[in-house]
């Protein structure tokens, strides 16, 4: 059996269970196309399974950070990925569930001098760089801005307490990075959490996160919680979204889920 047949045969059985419910056109943009993950974490982390399920052909994972323990309450990784890099364990993970998958690993994470490499051939990015540290938004940033660049599209995702924000940026069109609400004058002069409202409508964040942050974020170890429903509900709604933007349908700008809401008994 030559190994082309080998791939066909089992991209073919991979997917059969999508037939009649993803379209053959997008099927076959799945298998073609190629996505990059910057940030494989708790939001981008969480796109990985599901796009290698639905049967992604081309991943770029990029990440420098490596699992830690306080990661497990929420992240795709187990005890024994502790000390490993995110981007290589998603990259372990998509093997073995698509095994003639191509797959860039870059452990380096976002920056400006390897932002253009990332994006070359890529058809969307899935944005789950982290936004708690001002590194992780000089990293954000420049994805955003070498996308609008590039005319890559970006679906980024804002997991907080049980809400998930998703914002596309359709960069195909004229766009300024991350539709001018975050700018490099920005980035110098404003305090982080000043930098999220830009991008977070004040409205959505979850009244339980507001008071944990009150309570604790003088402290100099403090770190902001987060829960494994709203990260993985990004990895959910982000696989739609690539579906639906490889096979060049329309999609909302934005989404808010409230799982919290959703669930408690209506007033």
């Amino acid at each position: 059996m030559n190994a082309s047949y080998e791939a066909d045969a089992y991209y073919k059985g991979l997917t059969e269970r999508n037939r009649g419910l993803i379209p053959d056109g997008a099927q076959r943009r799945l298998r073609t196309g190629k996505v990059l993950v910057a940030g494989c974490g708790s939001t981008g982390g969480a796109a990985i399974e599901p796009l290698a399920r639905l049967g992604m052909g081309a991943f770029v994972l990029t990440e420098p950070g490596e699992y830690e323990l306080n990661n497990l309450n929420r992240q795709s990784a187990g005890q024994q990925d502790i000390g490993r890099n995110k981007a290589v364990v998603g990259a372990e993970r998509i093997r073995a569930i698509h095994p003639f998958a191509e797959v860039t690993v870059d452990t380096g994470g976002v920056q400006a001098d390897n932002a253009a490499l990332l994006l070359d051939g890529v058809d969307v990015v899935v944005d789950g760089v982290d936004v708690t540290t001002m590194k992780g938004w000089q990293a954000k940033y420049t994805l955003h801005a070498e996308a609008s660049r590039l005319g890559v599209p970006v679906v980024s995702g804002y997991d907080m307490s049980g809400t998930q924000h998703v914002r596309y940026y359709d960069y195909r069109i004229p766009l300024e990075p991350l539709a001018g609400q975050v700018t490099e004058h920005d980035l110098a002069n404003e305090t982080l959490w000043n930098l999220l409202l830009r991008v977070i409508p004040r409205e959505i964040v979850p009244a339980d996160l507001i008071a944990d942050i009150t309570a604790h974020r003088g402290e100099p170890e403090y770190s902001v919680p987060q829960l494994v429903y709203a990260s993985h509900m990004f990895g959910v709604l982000a696989a739609r979204y690539v579906v639906e933007i490889l096979a060049g349908n329309p999609v909302r700008s934005e989404i808010t889920v409230d799982l919290h809401s959703l669930v408690a008994p209506q007033s």
